[in-house]
C-alpha cells in the first residue's frame, strides 16, 4: 500500500494497479474505486500515516494517549463529570502518586487535559479535544450496537 495524489490534490491509499488501472481506497471514508493508473502520482506521505488521518483528529489524539482502560476511564470521567480535584482523581483512579503524575503530564502533552482549581484545590479539566472524541467514540458506539 502507498500512498498517492489525484490531480485534484488530494490523497488516497493505492491498493494495487492492474493493466494500466489503480485501485485506490479514500482513508476518511474507506471507499474504494478505480482509476487509470496515469490519474495518480506518488506522494510523499507514509501510507499508515494517511491511512490514519480518516479518523478526527481529536480521536487520534485520545487513541494514542490511552494506552489502557484506566486511561480511558479518567478521561471519560473528566468528560462526563467536568473539572475533579486532584485528591478525587487519585483516590478514584487508584494509582500511586508517581504513576498519577505521568499519566497526567502525558494527558496534558496531548491536549487532553488542563488543569484548573476546583473549590481552591488543584485540579483537572478535559479539554475541548478530548470531549469531543469521547463523543464521537460513543456515537460510534451506540451506531455499531
Amino acid at each position: 500500500m502507498r500512498t498517492v495524489k489525484t490531480p485534484d490534490g488530494e490523497r488516497h491509499l493505492l491498493l494495487s494497479t492492474t493493466d494500466g488501472t489503480a485501485r485506490l481506497r479514500d482513508p476518511a471514508t474507506g471507499e474504494e474505486w478505480t482509476v487509470d493508473e496515469d490519474a495518480v502520482e506518488p506522494a510523499v506521505e507514509g501510507a499508515l500515516a494517511v491511512a490514519a488521518e480518516g479518523i478526527p483528529e481529536s480521536v487520534r489524539q485520545l487513541v494514542t494517549a490511552a494506552h489502557d482502560e484506566r486511561t480511558l476511564g479518567v478521561l471519560v470521567t473528566l468528560v462526563d463529570d467536568g473539572p475533579t480535584a486532584v485528591v478525587d482523581l487519585l483516590s478514584a483512579a487508584g494509582l500511586c502518586e508517581s504513576d498519577f503524575n505521568g499519566l497526567f503530564a502525558e494527558l496534558r502533552a496531548a491536549g487532553l487535559v488542563t488543569e484548573c482549581r476546583v473549590a481552591g484545590e488543584r485540579g483537572y479539566a478535559a479539554t475541548e479535544t478530548a470531549a469531543e472524541a469521547v463523543s464521537l467514540l460513543r456515537g460510534a458506539s451506540t451506531a455499531d450496537a
